[in-house]
């Protein structure tokens, strides 16, 4: 997907969740840049029919078996998308931390509901 596409999507959970601020705006804007990015080497990675592991031959000619540098660098790219993410309330902790205890004192169980009613209608 495209940046462009990217951003839009980002603005719109952002916006769903209600942590939506315009001045976040640049860093929807580089989370889009790095999902772009990411989206990118995976499709190069797939394009090649690469294996998770590669055969690499160092300096002195002996051959190691190593981690595909493609799926190293897609998963560099998914951990920095995700503090993107969690900063931007994206996620259950990253929302929990910008909405803090209102979330919690908005949610009542079921019981505490049911009590209620009880002492009302009692």
């Amino acid at each position: 997907m495209k940046k462009g596409a990217w951003r839009n999507r980002i603005t719109k959970a952002c916006k769903e969740a209600g942590t939506y601020e315009p001045y976040f705006d640049h860093v929807i804007k580089q989370l889009a840049e790095i999902l772009e990015k990411r989206d990118e080497v995976e499709a190069e990675y797939r394009r090649l029919d690469s294996m998770p592991v590669i055969k690499h031959t160092n300096k002195a000619g002996k051959e190691n078996v190593t981690k595909n540098p493609a799926l190293v660098m897609w998963d560099d790219l998914n951990k920095s998308a995700l503090a993107y993410w969690r900063d931007l309330g994206l996620t259950p902790a990253g929302l929990k931390k910008i909405r803090g205890d209102a979330a919690e004192a908005e949610r009542e169980s079921a019981l505490t509901k049911a009590l209620k009613e009880m002492s009302m209608n009692g």
